[in-house]
């Protein structure tokens, strides 16, 4: 009797992890096609419709996934913040040189952010229909922000540099790529970040040449 009371445990146990295994593979499906869809026609131009036939679903099936399309923008948002940042501390593991540590970082934020489906997720501007959900997009964005912040602090700045515009004006330079970079181009992500730590590197030194006269 124990045994088989074990077993049917066993068994149920293994069919909600089963299920569990299910619906994660399903909301990553939901939040990869609804990220392509956000970046190609935008918040407001993107329906629950078109993103329940993306994945498959019903758009009744795809709200017991997301209460909202408001929900869904965070999922997508957090998701693509988070997918940059693994891909930036992976870059930078095993880096001492705090400059080179900061142009890894910044090739890895703009291949993410390049390379394949291309999508604003770093834009420091969002809709204003989003207003209700503005403060937990602020808050993943803040989130990467202070990666920079970490990253930008051991640099030999000058000393009337201001940290925080100078982590503004960086990635206000990587993000505002996604705007005119194409595929096609000679430069690639990787190129990209490279100009903007080497036209950055050079204003230091020269600044600091300036200093010495």
């Amino acid at each position: 009797m124990g045994m088989a009371r074990t077993t049917v445990r066993a068994r149920r146990d293994a069919d909600r992890a089963g299920a569990d295994a299910g619906a994660a593979e399903r909301r990553k499906q939901i939040l990869t096609e609804a990220g392509r869809l956000f970046a190609k026609q935008g918040f407001e131009g993107t329906s629950m419709r078109e993103i329940a036939a993306a994945t498959g679903l019903l758009s009744g099936s795809l709200y017991y996934h997301f209460a909202s399309k408001e929900e869904l923008f965070v999922a997508v948002y957090e998701a693509n913040i988070r997918a940059v940042g693994e891909a930036v501390e992976g870059a930078i593991e095993g880096i001492d040189d705090p400059w080179e540590c900061f142009e890894a970082a910044a090739i890895a934020h703009c291949e993410a952010l390049l390379t394949g489906e291309k999508t604003s997720i770093l834009d420091a501007k969002f809709p204003p229909v989003l207003a209700q959900v503005r403060s937990q997009l602020i808050r993943a964005r803040d989130e990467h922000e202070r990666l920079f912040d970490r990253l930008i602090a051991p640099l030999d700045l000058a000393a009337d540099i201001d940290r925080v515009l100078f982590r503004l004006h960086v990635l206000g330079a990587l993000n505002s790529a996604i705007l005119w970079y194409k595929p096609s181009s000679r430069l690639t992500p990787a190129d990209v970040a490279r100009h903007v730590i080497k036209v950055l590197r050079y204003a230091r030194q020269g600044a600091a040449t300036a200093e010495v006269r």
